[in-house]
């Protein structure tokens, strides 16, 4: 017997057609289904929302000012009125490390980010040009590359002085050399392809082969490296604000808390404690997600 079709059927045939014809398999939707398909990618990515929703809602959450001094309730252990306890002056470590939070992603942020659009750039200039050019850029970049990313980082906060903008200019100039050599093998990676060369060949200009061509092709790549740096990012802020050279006091910054803590390492350890949890479980969660990114953006990778 033949299949009728009623006007409601052919309603709902066309809008099903229409869905389709709308869906179109693109690169990062395939990227996607293979990133949700990993538990533990989907677990760091769990963990940074979460992350960035705590640094958002930083003053509903913490239930005092991250400056706030009580000295009737210095050095109190974790209980119910502190989560976490209190420091030597009095403040409430729970509290100063929900907007430590705030600090540390966002000033991570702006750190891997002014570190692409400085090494990012000249890695692509380099990866793009080749010969001269790349010599050149990457010659610089080995002399960065030779001094330890801590130390010039060091060096450069102890020539402009403590503050948040002295900060991020440390980090980017450290982070510059390997920004340039990861963004420089992304480009290559696509430099010798088919469509590339038949782009030079029907005249397509320098900078649209960069914009259009090259970088969406390469931006898979350049996004693992760039969740990779903010990890990167937070661990080299806190050890500079652990031995001095970073944020200054009171920035509730995890780095600053820890140094606080370190004094009283024996007679009160929770100090330390939770501000060093909230760095390594920050760190892993960002290494977790790009490992998934990784591995949905190149499945020949896993």
């Amino acid at each position: 017997m033949p299949k009728m079709h009623t006007p409601a059927m052919e309603k709902i045939e066309r809008k099903n057609a229409k869905r389709k014809k709308a869906y179109k398999s693109t690169p990062g939707r395939e990227a996607w289904k293979r990133f949700k398909r990993n538990p533990t990618a989907l677990i760091g990515l769990v963990v940074v929302c979460i992350l960035i929703l705590i640094a958002v809602f930083a003053n509903f959450i913490a239930p005092f000012h991250f400056a706030e001094q009580d000295y009737s309730a210095m050095m109190q252990k974790p209980s119910a009125a502190h989560l976490f306890g209190t420091d030597q002056f009095g403040r409430d470590i729970f509290s100063r490390i929900i907007y430590g939070t705030r600090y540390s992603l966002v000033i991570a942020l702006f750190c891997t980010i002014a570190a692409l659009f400085s090494g990012g750039v000249l890695g692509i200039i380099a990866g793009y040009f080749g010969g001269k050019v790349d010599t050149i850029i990457m010659r610089v970049m080995d002399v960065f590359q030779s001094i330890p990313m801590i130390m010039m980082a060091m060096c450069i906060v102890a020539v402009l002085g403590n503050g948040i903008p002295q900060l991020v200019a440390a980090i980017m100039f450290a982070s510059m050399p390997t920004m340039a050599r990861n963004n420089r093998a992304a480009i290559l990676r696509v430099r010798g392809s088919d469509y590339i060369e038949s782009s030079e060949a029907i005249g397509v200009g320098q900078v649209r082969m960069i914009l259009k061509h090259m970088i969406p092709n390469a931006v898979g790549v350049m996004i693992i490296f760039f969740v990779g740096f903010l990890a990167v990012s937070i661990m080299m802020m806190s050890a500079m604000s652990y031995i001095g050279v970073g944020l200054a006091a009171p920035t509730p910054e995890w780095g600053l808390i820890l140094n606080d803590g370190k004094v009283y390492l024996t007679s009160a350890p929770y100090m330390m404690l939770f501000p060093s949890m909230m760095i390594m479980i920050t760190c892993f969660a960002f290494n977790l997600m790009g490992d998934g990114l990784r591995d949905a953006f190149d499945p020949r990778l896993k």
